[in-house]
């Protein structure tokens, strides 16, 4: 059953052109629609969600002009294919420049707290502003830079007249419309959601695979509880025995933290290879052989880490079905939504 909210996402149809200015209105607000399972969103009373604000989030995400040199978009590393993350190891930024962590997936992130693998955003808000001076990413060097850009083009000021009721542009507008986008960036249709709604038959090998995740068996529902496929936090999953980067303790400065990262959803896994903090592992399969060896011990690994040193010692058929599993959490819907994709295109 569902939560009687419903999204809007199509762009608003006005009497005057979509980029037309001096066409300012009241904005549409909308709410989110998601499982009755899931958690309430974080939603800030003072940036609430609206056609307007979704539409022109969506441009800012898709668009070069946030970068120094209008080559770089958000999309550049957070592809729509790859449920929003990347498909290499590391992203590349202005000027060819090479990222230091695999790029995070944005899936239901409307329902989470923290954000980077270290969590040190603790807001879609504050996490939009970091790679815009990011001399890696988008490599800006202050507001009036981006802002100057923006005020210049054809389209913006009538789009942030449409969401915010001015014309005005300044960066509280720029990452509240940002955010409001990625909080509609929601997969909840995969066949395991169908399953769970009685629309879909699950076969045996994703039936035993799915025993197998949400029992000790597996241990993978611990970090990844069933819903959100994440439990918004933090945790040394055995990947070092010496950290290289030191993960959650850059943040807190709390050395039990060290080597932890946050737990990724693992809904539209079969898209967002690689995988880990690092992207050290190419496939599903090899995250799932890793599982089964067990991981390495250190001062700060997980308690949830029960199997360090002896492994899950899944047969081969266990780790087919597991991996069986996982991939009924794939959303097609989710990848293909012409909604959420470049509206340039």
């Amino acid at each position: 059953m569902y939560i009687v909210f419903f999204i809007i996402l199509s762009i608003i149809i006005t009497s005057c052109d979509k980029y037309e200015q001096d066409c300012c209105g009241t904005p549409t607000l909308i709410n989110l629609s998601y499982p009755a399972s899931f958690p309430d969103p974080y939603s800030p009373l003072d940036n609430p969600l609206s056609e307007e604000g979704v539409n022109l989030g969506r441009h800012l995400f898709y668009d070069p002009i946030l970068s120094s040199d209008n080559t770089v978009s958000c999309a550049s590393c957070h592809k729509q294919e790859n449920a929003f993350g990347d498909n290499t190891q590391y992203s590349f930024g202005v000027n060819q420049s090479i990222g230091e962590r695999n790029a995070s997936t944005i899936i239901n992130t409307a329902f989470q707290s923290h954000f980077d693998w270290d969590g040190k955003s603790e807001s879609l808000e504050n996490q939009a502003e970091r790679p815009i001076f990011n001399s890696i990413e988008l490599h800006n060097n202050n507001w009036s830079e981006v802002i100057n850009r923006l005020q210049k083009s054809s389209i913006y000021p009538a789009l942030f007249c449409d969401a915010f009721g001015d014309e005005i542009i300044d960066s509280i507008k720029v990452l509240n419309a940002i955010a409001q986008f990625e909080r509609t960036l929601i997969s909840v249709d995969s066949k395991f959601d169908q399953w769970l709604r009685g629309e879909v038959a699950f076969t045996e090998s994703e039936i035993d695979g799915f025993n197998i995740y949400s029992t000790e068996r597996g241990d993978c529902f611990h970090c990844h509880p069933i819903g959100l496929f994440t439990d918004n936090s933090f945790h040394n999953n055995g990947l070092d025995a010496q950290f290289t980067d030191l993960g959650r303790y850059n943040v807190t400065g709390n050395p039990l933290d060290q080597g932890s990262f946050k737990s990724p959803t693992l809904r539209n896994i079969e898209y967002s290879a690689p995988y880990m903090h690092d992207g050290r592992f190419s496939t599903l399969d090899d995250v799932i052989d890793f599982y089964n060896f067990g991981g390495y011990d250190s001062p700060t690994v997980d308690p949830l880490m029960k199997y360090i040193g002896v492994g899950l010692l899944l047969t081969s058929q266990e780790k087919i079905n597991l991996k069986a599993f996982l991939l009924t959490l794939s959303d097609e819907s989710f990848i293909n939504n012409e909604n959420l994709s470049n509206p340039f295109n």
